[in-house]
């Protein structure tokens, strides 16, 4: 079999779960990368402030690295590149939105005087080595997507980008099938497809949809309006904003990404409304209750955001009161549910009303469902199909959907983040791995917590703390300070001191029967003898097993 011109595919994240999006596409001596997202911690990594991707293998191929090119501004797309360019002087390709988006993020890290930023038109094309890349517009909950058609050696890829078909978008600017189905005709390498939605039948809802749902909540509405949303999804934010002028309402931003995004939004054409729509806090008391709209972050009740202090009664400038209602329009994030909830019922008693997607529909997907999903295959029709941005459940149905459709099941791939995909003009192989993982930023490090601190922050943040310290003359061997025993999460000196005593007493048994035997004293193992006893204790006591941290200084 003739493998030469081999093109190979690999996901750096992305496949087999939701966020980190990152893929290499390659030929000889030229390397591609297609988005570099982050993902936002889990439960169990306690103390993590973002995660991104592992570029361990793009160290290894530093040389042939060419272009980096963007499908659209949201941060599980975008939110590694600062990461990235930290370490990789490489051009950036993206559509006017998605720039600007990422020029404020780069600000901030003071990386945007040295990065080279290219912006494309949808059906734009730039030739990058051997590498000609065609910017195809898609519609999603944020403007300014795209899906990428990718002319290699091999043949043509085709990259769905995170998409929807909305027949009536806000914007008017549909999924451009016309030119996805040209590429279908002329034919397709390889079909890589977001599969975020796939276990959802049907189609997608209308973001018009939304719209009627919150013209009726401002009609019902006698009090102030404050709506939770992303500060990305501009379509909804321009909805809510036309409505606030339709009923004579002035609009107060709050939040420093709502601020931002609205203000890079209209200054390059994505939000037109006039200025005087809008108020400021200074003025906010002097308007009345059925004259105030509020559109603000913190819909997944991130606990710093505007939304939760106000809910908690914890905002300097803001409170929530009776007759308010709060609209969260967004869709619950897995993993944050329970946080929301909390935040629901705090409203509530606030006196504010609350609606939520599981009461009204205030909320749309920006992911396709099956429906639409199988519209893209069928309008590509692909060789070959790959499905990606999905947890591994996703990925198997999007498998299942594909073969279903037409795709010679064998020719459906499933691959995970390192897998190297092989394609020439003849076949595709599945072969070999490369290295990949997550690395995890916390403040101003970045890989340095791995997973023993993050096991030793959960058994603290389950079990808590107990440091016992003494000092000990090395000549004499004589006590000069302690035993004194310290705890932390673990008893309230106040409620069992007895235990703590009764700690104390096994730190003295430990000293006694160590320092009384003829042999030079070993700090460390005084400290393992006496951390041992305290285990045994807590556990025989207490049934508990706390972080025990002995502290033991020879002078």
């Amino acid at each position: 079999m003739e493998w030469n011109p081999a093109v190979k595919v690999i996901p750096l994240g992305g496949c087999g779960e939701i966020g980190l999006n990152m893929m290499v596409v390659e030929h000889e001596d030229a390397v591609i990368v297609i988005d570099a997202g982050l993902m936002f911690p889990e439960d169990e990594m306690l103390g993590i402030d973002i995660v991104i991707p592992d570029f361990s293998y793009l160290r290894q191929n530093r040389d042939r690295l060419r272009a980096l090119i963007l499908t659209h501004g949201h941060e599980d797309h975008i939110g590694a590149i600062p990461f990235l360019l930290r370490e990789f002087d490489v051009p950036i390709y993206g559509t006017g939105l998605t720039l600007a988006l990422l020029q404020e993020k780069l600000k901030e890290h003071h990386l945007l005087e040295r990065t080279v930023l290219v912006r494309v038109e949808a059906r734009e094309s730039v030739v990058i080595g051997p590498f000609t890349v065609e910017f195809i517009q898609v519609c999603h909950s944020i403007p300014d997507g795209v899906g990428l058609a990718i002319r290699t050696p091999a043949g043509v890829l085709i990259h769905s980008g995170d998409f929807k078909i909305d027949q009536t978008p806000v914007d008017g600017k549909r999924l451009d099938l016309a030119r996805f189905g040209a590429y279908g005709e002329e034919g397709v390498l390889a079909l890589f497809s977001d599969s975020t939605n796939v276990e959802r039948a049907g189609y997608t809802l209308s973001e018009k949809k939304v719209g009627a749902t919150l013209r009726d909540v401002f009609k019902e509405c006698g009090g102030r309006i404050i709506v939770a949303v992303f500060a990305s999804n501009l379509h909804r934010i321009q909805q809510v904003i036309h409505l606030a002028g339709e009923f004579n309402r002035k609009v107060l931003l709050n939040g420093k990404s709502m601020v931002a995004n609205v203000r890079i939004a209209r200054e390059m054409g994505y939000l037109d409304f006039p200025r005087e729509w809008e108020t400021s806090l200074h003025e906010l008391p002097r308007l009345p209750d059925t004259g105030v709209l509020m559109l603000t972050t913190g819909s997944q009740g991130e606990p710093m955001s505007a939304l939760s202090r106000m809910a908690f009664n914890d905002h300097r400038k803001l409170k929530v009161k009776p007759g308010d209602t709060v609209v969260l329009s967004s869709k619950f994030i897995p993993g944050n549910e329970r946080t929301i909830q909390r935040i629901i019922n705090h409203l509530y008693r606030q006196g504010a009303e609350v609606i939520y997607e599981q009461v009204r529909e205030i909320h749309v997907s920006g992911h396709a469902y099956r429906e639409e999903l199988k519209t893209l295959i069928n309008v590509v029709r692909p060789r070959y199909f790959i499905p990606i941005h999905g947890e591994y459940r996703h990925l198997v149905k999007h498998c299942q959907l594909a073969a279903k459709t037409g795709v010679i099941p064998e020719n459906c791939l499933l691959v995970e983040n390192g897998s190297v995909l092989r394609f020439t003009r003849e076949a595709a192989l599945v072969e070999d791995r490369v290295e990949t993982g997550r690395v995890l930023v916390d403040g101003k490090g970045v890989g340095d917590v791995e997973g023993l601190v993050l096991r030793d922050r959960r058994h603290l943040s389950e079990d808590g703390l107990v440091i016992a310290t003494l000092v000990i003359d090395r000549e004499s061997r004589e006590i000069l300070s302690g035993p004194d025993i310290l705890s932390r999460g673990f008893i309230h000196e106040g409620t069992k001191p007895e235990i703590l005593d009764e700690a104390k007493c096994v730190v003295f048994e430990v000293l006694d029967r160590l320092l009384s035997r003829d042999f030079q004293m070993d700090e460390m193992d005084l400290q393992n003898e006496i951390r041992r006893e305290l285990k045994r204790f807590f556990i025989h006591t207490l049934d508990r097993h706390p972080v025990i941290y002995p502290i033991v200084v020879d002078l």
